[in-house]
Order: structure tokens, then sequence, then C-alpha cells
């Protein structure tokens, strides 16, 4: 989400509606995260699982080969729906809020990045729910039928509270992602061109960009899948939503091992997300 508003300038803009802005984020936010959607699988699986399971910890490779032998492809999609319904809203969200902040703001680098903040802080209260139905859906064994089983069984069993269980650690989460974002993509977009910026300059900043920014915000991604599938398929439920109480159990639990879990398929996820989700954001501009 973050990728397609790193260059979001007034010049770049100009001649679009504002709908098309909203529409075309959108289109772009969704396309990246079903195209990347069986690599969050992958990541989803490795975060939850503890050293209290029964079954030791799996890379990436045995990860993947046991959910193709044991549930075939369909398990690598299973939760895509939810993803479908919260990512073309949460980005609308994003790109309606972000021009309405920098319109009464100051036209100055901090006033974009306050823009982004509050952006995210409002597209991440739409993602969040369904973002758990998501992650719940993608565990092994997962006892839910479905998005609406899912999303019926957590308010009549853990109340409407639980699905911002996580939205706290995701606002923090995203606030370095973002700054972390987009320093290294205009970093990377200056060092790969002097003059034109074209599609392929914008992708390979992206992507170079995501990883990093994923990378290093991997601990916080992996108490987010913690507190999101807290209590279900044997993970560990916790007394309340604070993050330092999560990060204390891994760090017993599972060592600071335990807080990068996942770090490669969040790398191998946002890298491509980026650039996928750059390149539909310029090519639905471009139909515009």
């Amino acid at each position: 989400m973050v990728a397609t508003t790193a260059d979001y300038d007034e010049n770049s803009h100009d001649g679009l509606e504002f709908w098309q802005f909203m529409i075309a984020g959108s289109i772009a936010g969704s396309v990246e995260h079903m195209a990347m959607f069986p690599v969050d699988t992958l990541k989803t699986r490795m975060q939850a699982i503890t050293s209290s399971f029964k079954t030791p910890s799996l890379n990436l490779r045995q990860s993947l080969g046991s959910i193709l032998k044991l549930e075939g492809l369909g398990g690598l999609y299973r939760g895509i729906a939810a993803m479908g319904l919260g990512a073309g809203p949460a980005h609308a969200v994003y790109f309606s809020v972000y021009e309405s902040c920098k319109k009464s703001l100051p036209n100055n680098p901090i006033a974009h990045a306050a823009s982004g903040v509050l952006a995210t802080v409002a597209s991440d209260a739409v993602i969040t729910p369904m973002d758990l139905v998501k992650q719940r859906l993608q565990l092994k064994g997962s006892p839910y039928k479905g998005v609406v089983d899912c999303v019926r069984r957590v308010l009549v069993e853990e109340g409407f509270g639980a699905f911002y269980a996580s939205y706290r650690t995701t606002v923090v989460m995203n606030a370095p992602f973002t700054a972390v974002h987009f320093a290294t993509y205009e970093a990377a977009k200056r060092g790969l061109t002097d003059s034109d910026e074209t599609l392929l300059v914008h992708a390979t900043a992206g992507a170079a960009a995501g990883a990093l920014a994923a990378a290093i915000t991997t601990p916080l991604d992996v108490v987010k899948t913690q507190l999101q599938c807290q209590g279900v398929c044997g993970c560990d439920r916790y007394s309340s939503s604070s993050m330092v109480e999560v990060v204390q159990t891994i760090k017993k639990r599972d060592g600071y091992g335990g807080l990068i879990r996942g770090w490669i398929p969040r790398m191998l996820f946002h890298a491509p997300a980026a650039a996928i989700c750059w390149s539909t954001y310029e090519a639905v501009k471009s139909f515009f």
C-alpha cells in the first residue's frame, strides 16, 4: 500500500480526477495482495507456529512442501476472499485521506509525511479486521469454514474488540515501515536514473524499498500475527493487547530468533508486491 504513494505529488498526478486516484490505488493494492497471497500464507504459518507446538519449526521450502503435500494448491490461497474484501476499500481510504490532508496542509515534505501517517492510521482501521480473518483462515487446521463463519464466531466468542487487538501494533509497525520505505525508495530512484523515471525505475526502486522496510519491521509483524491468531490452532492467548507482553513471551519461549521468524517470506512478499503495485497503478493512470 505504501509503495503506491511514495512519489505521490501534485505534478505527477495532474490531469486525473480525485476518484480516479482512488480507483487506481484500489486496483493496484488489490492486485498486489492477491498476486502475492501464497507468499503471505507461508509467512503467516511460519510466524504463528511456536516452540510450544508439537511439530518443529519449518523453513520456507519445508513449509511450502508441507502445504502442497497435505492441503494442495488451495491451501496457499485459503483466506484470499478476506483480503479481496479488505484491500480495495483500505487503499481507497488511504488515497482519499492522503489527498485531503495534503490539500489542507502546507506543501512541504513534513506535511506530506504527516499526511501519510494519518492516511495509514485510517486505512489500517479498515484493513485490520479483514487481516485478522485472513490470517486465521491461513493457519494449518483452521477451524473456520470461511470468511462469514470466522467473522461470526469471533464476534460471538471473543467480541468486536478482538478484530482490533493488533491495530495498535499495526500502526506502530507501519510508521517505521513508511519512513524506511520512502527514504530507500527516493535514494534508489536517484541512484537508478538522472533523467526520465520509467516504469522499470519505479518498480525497481519500490522493490528495494519494500524489501528493506519489510526486513526491519519483521519483529512487529510477528507480534501482529501472534495477536491476531491467539487462541486459534494452538497459538498462545495473551491477557492483553500489549506489545511488550507479546515480545517478552516470544523471547522467553523462542529466543530472539522468534522475533524474526518469517523474515524471508516477508521480504519476498514486499519486494515484488511493490513492483506489481507500481506497475498496476501507473497502468491504470495511463488508462484514465
